[in-house]
């Protein structure tokens, strides 16, 4: 194209760029010759000489929660503008894998790292290193506070403390708390506002109605279906994730466990049916679309400014949505 132009290979690169060096004549001339060529530049010969890979890695711990679907699609919202693409990861709450993944990012695969980490994750070596290394890497809702970076969270302390106050108006007297784990950020902030709820209330907390579950939806029904019909029955039910609602709701129906008359449910939850199940389910939705674009917009300011400052050492706080629905109201 240069020969036929009579132009220099760097003033068609520059013209193709739209760089402000080049006349707009030339780049009508360079950009009608590229139409009748049929020519497209390729971003990945670009990026190699730029030693950029133009990809942003998302790590999450779990696809089927609607609430890392939805961060994930605010992300690439953002970053599709600006020619990057997403890589994204599944750790499947295994930190062996989570390990893996990271260990293969090592390698200048990605830019920069967004991550959510799984449920196993205390020891943090593998996320140092990632740091040690210099590649932009933050966190949403799942973070790891030991590393100086920027990490969006909601308001899981506040929003728990007020979804357990809506059970206790509502006529409950022991409330269960279900969790994954012990372990992570959230749980810890969630769990906290769920007792410091009771204790307001002058409600005593009996331990057993702290329920840890895990990964395997039968193995969870079971679970809840021990907690349900044990010698401490809660009539209420806050569960820390969307997979322990629908599975309290299994358990419910094959105890003949009458919701809400009998037992109340609310759970942190995104998904679109929550209204259409039965009864329809109280929520506490994050604003997940917000925390991807708001990522998203710090990781593209750090890679496409010159000269940008590490990422700031800061928690992000956005508020959750408690939407009332069938399934907490009193008859």
């Amino acid at each position: 194209m240069a020969a036929e132009l009579n132009l220099a290979p760097s003033t068609v690169s520059r013209a193709l760029n739209d760089s402000y060096e080049i006349s707009a004549e030339t780049k009508k001339r360079v950009l009608s010759m590229a139409e009748k060529l049929n020519y497209h530049p390729n971003p990945f010969a670009r990026s190699l000489r730029e030693n950029k890979s133009k990809t942003i890695a998302v790590i999450i711990p779990e696809r089927i929660n609607t609430f890392f679907a939805q961060v994930i699609d605010g992300i690439e919202k953002i970053t599709q503008e600006h020619g990057y693409h997403l890589l994204v990861y599944c750790t499947h709450e295994d930190v062996d894998k989570e390990k893996k993944i990271v260990s293969l990012l090592l390698n200048g695969r990605a830019d920069a790292i967004v991550m959510s980490v799984s449920s196993q994750t205390s020891d943090i070596c593998h996320l140092k290193k990632l740091h040690d290394r210099g590649l932009p890497i933050l966190f949403f809702d799942r973070i790891c506070s030991e590393i100086p970076t920027t990490k969006f969270i909601t308001n899981d302390y506040q929003i728990t403390l007020e979804a357990t106050r809506h059970l206790i108006h509502q006529g409950c007297k022991a409330p269960a708390f279900l969790m994954l784990s012990e372990d992570i950020s959230i749980t810890k902030e969630r769990h906290r506002g769920f007792l410091a709820a009771l204790k307001e209330a002058g409600i005593e907390h009996n331990p057993m109605l702290s329920k840890v579950c895990c990964q395997n939806e039968s193995t969870n029904i079971e679970i809840l279906r021990d907690l349900l019909t044990g010698s401490i029955k809660p009539d209420g039910i806050l569960a820390s994730v969307e997979k322990l609602a629908l599975a309290s709701y299994q358990a419910a129906k094959k105890e003949n466990i009458k919701i809400p008359q009998d037992l109340k449910i609310i759970s942190f939850s995104n998904m679109g049916i929550a209204g259409l199940l039965n009864p329809s389910l109280t929520t506490i939705s994050q604003p997940a679309c917000s925390i991807g674009e708001e990522c998203a917009k710090i990781l593209i300011k750090k890679l496409t400014k010159p000269n940008q400052p590490d990422l700031p050492n800061e928690v992000v706080v956005l508020p959750s949505k408690i939407t009332i629905r069938a399934s907490t109201m009193a008859e």
